[in-house]
């Protein structure tokens, strides 16, 4: 059973995430923290294994307060799920430790499987942030097509169309394939420029000066 463990300061948004994931039947929300000052007695009492941690606005105490946590508690893993998406505040999240984010334009499934993929060891960003990492990769790309030679013309159009915000499924229509096509040539492209997760991609567009802290 994958236990969570919601911060989030308003009840109805803490009930909206618990019956949300209790139509699964290996995850339950064990607890909601609307106060920040409680979430470490929390974590002492209870064993979660992730945190889903609301963001309403930047606030440089609540990334304080998210590094203490992956820095204290690594077991427990962070998912931030925010109001709005920009490049400092995914940027700063991923930074401080967090494992996961997500914005309010991601839906039920990709909430779920966040805390799949983050309970299985590896880190996961919903559509909408990964868009907005890709499209300075592709902006970048389009000056400098350093990198992007080894690619074949069709997974340069399946990197094309990701980057315009289109899920595997609208890609496999537009192209006349199937999903799982799909998904193999996204794997494909992240080996080809050797890299293997979006932070991968964050780390590579800060080296390339691609992204400004």
């Amino acid at each position: 059973m994958i236990k969570v463990l919601v911060v989030d300061e308003h009840q109805l948004i803490c009930d909206g995430i618990r019956s949300i994931l209790h139509q699964t039947d290996d995850i339950r929300v064990i607890d909601c923290v609307s106060h920040a000052g409680t979430i470490t007695n929390k974590l002492n009492a209870l064993s979660s294994h992730i945190m889903i941690f609301n963001i309403y606005q930047h606030d440089e105490d609540q990334m304080e307060l998210i590094r203490r946590i992956c820095s204290d508690h690594p077991k427990i893993k962070v998912l931030i799920n925010a109001m709005f998406s920009s490049e400092y505040l995914i940027l700063q999240t991923i930074k401080a430790g967090a494992k996961g984010y997500l914005s309010t334009d991601d839906g039920a499934q990709e909430l779920k499987e966040a805390i799949y993929t983050i309970r299985n060891g590896y880190d996961f960003h919903g559509r909408s942030i990964s868009n907005i990492l890709l499209s300075n990769y592709l902006r970048q790309h389009s000056e400098d097509e350093k990198g992007m030679e080894h690619l074949t013309q069709r997974e340069k159009e399946v990197l094309h169309l990701f980057g315009q915000s289109k899920t595997n499924k609208e890609i496999a229509e537009e192209l006349f394939v199937s999903v799982r096509t799909v998904e193999s040539h996204k794997n494909n492209i992240m080996k080809k420029i050797n890299l293997r997760t979006t932070v991968d991609l964050v780390k590579f567009a800060i080296k390339n000066n691609i992204i400004q802290l």
